[in-house]
């Protein structure tokens, strides 16, 4: 979901940071509170097993240009079903970083963009899960249809705000829609597999039982709210 470079151009991308800024200003609300819960230990060690796989997501799995960005499986559910929202939104905004510093520099300006368009859909799928999970119901006992509703919100979140970037930075034309379309249908397969992934990561987590409680994972993962 890598923004361009060039579709929004200098005199509106302070747009970006007023909203990367709030996308922040909320991480650290959920970052205050998983510290006050669990503790500095747990909180770092799961934002930096975060950290590591979302670099990895972006660098080693497979992503592709389409339209007006690259599609890319980011496994946002699956970051916040295994080790929380905190860690995952901690993740996800260093993992973009890291690679921009170190892989892709062109990226940096579009910084604020691709991280809001990264963690605002985490916060509505937060916002989403007590609605779909039953208080008494761990992760490692989800349904598909409550891990496709995750994945869904999640990637559909991306997609508009990924629409809504190109749209105030190349306006309304038939092209510029065209190239959205294009972009958003491609994201239709990762809104199917990614419910798969979680399936089959929640799976694997069920057999080791014997973690729970570990600081290295999200406590709801095992246990009920």
């Amino acid at each position: 979901m890598h923004i361009e470079p060039g579709l929004v151009d200098s005199g509106k991308i302070w747009l970006s940071y007023v909203t990367a800024a709030g996308a922040g200003g909320y991480t650290f609300k959920l970052a205050f509170d998983a510290l006050r819960e669990r503790g500095a230990v747990s909180l770092l060690s799961r934002s930096a097993a975060a950290t590591a796989l979302v670099f990895s997501f972006f660098e080693v799995l497979p992503h592709y240009p389409v339209g007006v960005s690259e599609v890319h499986l980011i496994l946002g559910s699956t970051l916040f079903l295994i080790l929380g929202a905190a860690p995952a939104a901690i993740g996800l905004a260093l993992g973009l970083l890291v690679q921009g510093l170190f892989f892709a520099p062109f990226d940096l300006p579009q910084f604020g963009m691709n991280v809001t368009t990264l963690l605002v859909p985490l916060f509505a799928l937060t916002a989403l899960a007590p609605r779909v999970i039953a208080p008494n119901t761990p992760y490692v006992d989800l349904k598909y249809r409550q891990a496709l509703a995750l994945s869904t919100t999640y990637q559909a979140g991306i997609v508009a705000w990924v629409a809504f970037w190109a749209f105030y930075g190349q306006g309304f034309t038939a092209e510029n829609a065209a190239s959205i379309s294009a972009f958003g249908g491609a994201y239709l397969l990762v809104i199917i597999i990614e419910p798969l992934v979680d399936l089959a990561v929640l799976a694997a987590a069920k057999a080791l039982n014997r973690w729970k409680g570990s600081a290295l994972f999200e406590r709801r993962l095992f246990e009920a709210a």
